[in-house]
């Protein structure tokens, strides 16, 4: 079962700088292969993250594995058609698999899909995701929904072949949705999504130092932050 789409062919596309343009009519124009919403739908990542902490110098390293899977359709508390993304959780143990751990419910997501975007609510923040058409340069506002101000989302490239993980894809965009960097702190906010597939890639580094040395980035000598990395490791449907 499939999410319905609807939109005006008239609309505007308001993220463009320019010209009024009409929607192409043909899904795979608009790229909304690269979320699929198919019930059933699901993914399963590898996750690693690091956080810094400078008051008690340490860090912390985890490793563990997130399966997400869309499991329903319904209508939103706004009368739009919203999907259940549940996302679940495996903890890395050195002594066993991956596949002898049972996976555990770690929390659920909210999607509205429609022709002109993909909006995830992760706990209680939404996320404008991708807008589409999906043409490279396109840029949004991200965090037009929240309150966290604003960051300029931008197709970095789009159709491009790419090895994630283990996999090769033939097919893949790059979402930059921040990149700032000062001679303390570097922030990069990037996912990646494949075609029939869906999010393939994830990465957010957020770091600081106050300790500024000559020609080493604040990357050599980090004190604060986190670096998280989320990587396809399978996908299909159930």
């Amino acid at each position: 079962m499939k999410i319905s789409l609807f939109i005006s062919i008239s609309s505007c596309l308001l993220f463009f700088s320019c010209a009024k343009k009409k929607i192409p009519q043909d899904d795979s124009l608009l790229g909304l292969d690269y979320y699929p919403t198919t019930i059933g739908r699901y993914a399963i990542y590898d996750v690693d993250s690091t956080i810094y902490n400078s008051l008690t110098q340490d860090t912390t390293v985890t490793k563990y594995r997130i399966k997400e899977k869309i499991t329903d359709l319904f209508t939103d508390n706004e009368g739009q058609d919203a999907l259940r993304l549940e996302r679940f959780i495996k903890k890395y143990n050195p002594n066993k698999s991956y596949d002898s751990i049972a996976w555990t419910i770690k929390e659920v997501w909210m999607v509205n899909a429609n022709k002109k975007s993909i909006q995830v609510v992760e706990g209680n923040v939404r996320y404008t995701k991708l807008v589409f058409p999906v043409q490279q340069g396109a840029n949004w506002n991200g965090n037009a929904k929240n309150t966290i101000g604003e960051w300029l989302y931008t197709y970095e490239y789009i159709d491009k072949a790419e090895n994630i993980g283990s996999k090769q894809l033939d097919k893949v965009l790059n979402v930059k949705q921040k990149n700032y960097r000062t001679l303390i702190s570097y922030q990069n906010y990037t996912e990646k999504y494949a075609k029939g597939i869906g999010l393939v890639y994830r990465e957010i580094t957020d770091i600081l130092s106050n300790n500024v040395i000559a020609n080493v980035p604040v990357e050599g000598r980090i004190e604060d932050g986190l670096i998280y990395k989320q990587t396809l490791v399978t996908y299909g449907n159930e």
